[in-house]
């Protein structure tokens, strides 16, 4: 019998018992033919039609292989891919007869043991009560493969990424099945799982025939799969399979690029991009130049940009300045944050999208996420968007907010020339504010060195167009209630403890199940019992917020603090500032959020150098950090 012979079989026949039937493991391979064209589908009869695409029957979720017809429903999944598989492989032998022989000879023993495969799922399925057929049979393997053009092409569709994935799939299933007391499907599992191995070993060895001179494993996989394949499509929805690849002859480098790439599998993915300098880029556009960051404001963007992790999910795309390192991934990763797909500012090719999430939506994120508008869909609500009024950004947001409520000191009041806010100074400490700036930073006393003082409004008055002027206040603890605004209505998420030095520069938050549970007890009484502070911030506050920021939807954050009188009773300052952006305490929120759910936590930006607890996450690679290390420790 000649290898022609069965693989037409195989492709072609329109009746499932004779695609299954075996040829002899000997065959002779002296008349392999001319190429055939790809056919649109292979034969099947007509109740294994393929669906067209989009159609699909739905896949059982893991907790219900307990139930004997979910597990022929799901083996009825696995068949059609086995069979697929099958009749793939047909395809090449008979679409490349000029393949070497060797490689011809492996694709030939890898079909009879897909068929095998085939048979093993279709018996079990059957005493499972489901017939071949009885769902819909997807194409997407078909669609992936088929169409392609030469022997590289295939053996990275098929052996290097979807049989590569069923080393993850075969192996956890098999172990699932046989701990719900089926031995009989876990027995069948566990020999797909051998075999794949060696499928994805043949596919290895002449993938790495084949590649191009000089590139990497992972370079030359990496370069041949095109939108919608993707690299992440080589792991299966199940736990990494490190050993299983090792035994296939994939080396460790391939696997560690594998096991931290993503990339969407059908949820269309948000675009995240961290721009924590939004505040300045707004300041020089109001005044018609382009912002330039200093050293310290160009590593606060190169060394915290991977904060974004926090706020993304796995099928979610990160845009990063420099790309992190494979092994702080795998640290990542291994610490329990799933990774969203990372890709460097002008990489990402066109895509349809979800939606659209800088930091913020100041001018730097507007130019960067601008080539990406024309892929989000219209239904979500996170598009491209020109600029929001840039005033937004500027600390006299937070006063007019203050003022809506008639919270405010009456005595704080913007300054817009250097004469107003001397003249504010002389009776009382007060601490002016530069418009524009953040965590804490632009900030002066004013009963600081009186030259040096008016030499700082004169420069920043003219940079930032005024100074916010507010008494001085001895601070006992500062908080931030955390929002989310959408269709005009804002939603408090959580409250976090804000940690700042003595200057109110900003230096950690800390988070735990119970908001009070963060404060000492004298505090705790006096904003719950006294102050009924939750009435403003689950109430009066985000109604204001609404009121004031008309169209927006993003993120927002409200600071607050207690701080002491000089009789020494305690008091509130409700509004601290308002920050209509992405902020740290909301970074610290979704980190609870995602590493110790109910659990207490704390997050910390320390300067490169100082040694972080022993259990504590480093977010950002210590190797590559210019000036910051962003630090979360799960534990009171």
């Amino acid at each position: 019998m000649q290898v022609r012979e069965a693989a037409e079989r195989v492709l072609f026949s329109s009746s499932l018992e004779e695609k299954l039937l075996l040829a002899p493991i000997q065959v002779n391979d002296d008349a392999a033919g001319k190429a055939v064209v790809s056919p649109d589908s292979p034969g099947r009869p007509d109740n294994l039609q393929l669906s067209p695409k989009g159609t699909r029957a739905e896949f059982p979720g893991v907790h219900r292989i307990g139930h004997e017809r979910d597990r022929g429903v799901l083996l009825h999944f696995l068949a059609n891919h086995e069979l697929l598989a099958a009749e793939l492989m047909a395809l090449a032998l008979l679409r490349f007869p000029e393949a070497p022989a060797e490689y011809r000879a492996g694709v030939y023993h890898a079909m009879r043991e897909e068929q095998i495969h085939t048979q093993l799922y279709l018996r079990r399925m059957r005493e499972c009560g489901v017939e071949f057929g009885q769902l819909p049979l997807n194409d997407y393997f078909w669609r992936m493969i088929a169409p392609v053009d030469s022997l590289m092409d295939f053996v990275t569709r098929l052996n290097l990424t979807f049989e590569q994935a069923n080393l993850d799939f075969s192996r956890h299933y098999a172990a699932l099945f046989r701990e719900a007391g089926d031995p009989a499907t876990a027995a069948i599992l566990e020999k797909i799982y051998r075999d794949e191995i060696g499928h994805v070993g043949h596919g290895v060895k002449w993938f790495r025939h084949w590649k191009d001179e000089g590139d990497t494993d992972w370079q030359a996989f990496d370069k041949r799969l095109v939108f919608p394949l993707s690299s992440s499509r080589a792991k299966g929805i199940a736990p990494f399979n490190r050993e299983g690849r090792l035994l296939a002859g994939l080396n460790e480098e391939f696997i560690n690029q594998l096991e931290v790439c993503e990339q969407s599998r059908g949820r269309t993915p948000v675009v995240h991009w961290f721009n924590p300098n939004a505040e300045s880029h707004a300041m020089r556009s109001l005044s018609g130049g382009c912002f330039d960051p200093d050293r310290f404001q160009h590593a606060m963007e190169h060394d915290l940009e991977l904060l974004m992790i926090s706020l993304s999910r796995r099928d979610d795309i990160l845009l990063v300045r420099r790309p992190p390192s494979t092994e702080h991934l795998l640290y990542l990763s291994g610490a329990g944050l799933q990774l969203p797909e990372i890709i460097g500012v002008g990489r990402m090719d066109k895509r349809k999208l979800g939606g659209l999430r800088p930091w913020a939506w100041s001018p730097d994120a507007v130019d960067v996420l601008r080539p990406h508008a024309e892929g989000v869909s219209r239904k979500v609500e996170w598009k491209w968007r020109d600029d929001y009024p840039l005033q937004w950004l500027s600390k006299e947001t937070g006063l007019r907010l203050e003022q809506s409520l008639g919270l405010s000191d009456k005595r704080a009041t913007v300054c817009r020339d250097v004469k107003s806010a001397l003249d504010l100074a002389r009776d009382d400490i007060f601490l002016f504010k530069a418009a524009y700036s953040c965590a804490g930073r632009g900030h002066r006393r004013s009963d600081q060195n009186p030259d040096e003082l008016h030499r700082w409004l004169e420069r920043t008055i003219a940079g930032h167009g005024c100074v916010i002027a507010e008494p001085w206040l001895e601070r006992v603890v500062d908080f931030s209630a955390l929002y989310e605004m959408r269709d005009g209505k804002v939603d408090l998420l959580g409250m976090t403890r804000v940690e700042n030095d003595a200057a109110g520069r900003f230096r950690g938050i800390s988070v735990a199940p119970k908001w009070s549970k963060l404060l000492a007890r004298e505090v705790a009484e006096f904003l719950f019992s006294g102050e009924q502070c939750m009435q403003w911030y689950e109430g009066s506050i985000p109604e204001a917020v609404a009121r004031l920021l008309p169209g927006y939807t993003g993120p927002v954050g409200v600071d607050a603090m207690v701080y002491r009188r000089r009789d020494g009773t305690l008091a509130l300052r409700h509004i601290v500032e308002l920050n209509v952006r992405m902020t740290m305490g909301r970074v610290a929120l979704e980190l609870q959020r995602k590493l110790a759910p109910s659990g207490w936590g704390s997050f910390r930006i320390m300067r490169k150098g100082t040694k972080p607890d022993d259990d504590a996450i480093i977010l950002n690679d210590p190797r590559h950090a210019e000036e910051f290390l962003a630090v979360w420790k799960t534990g009171r």
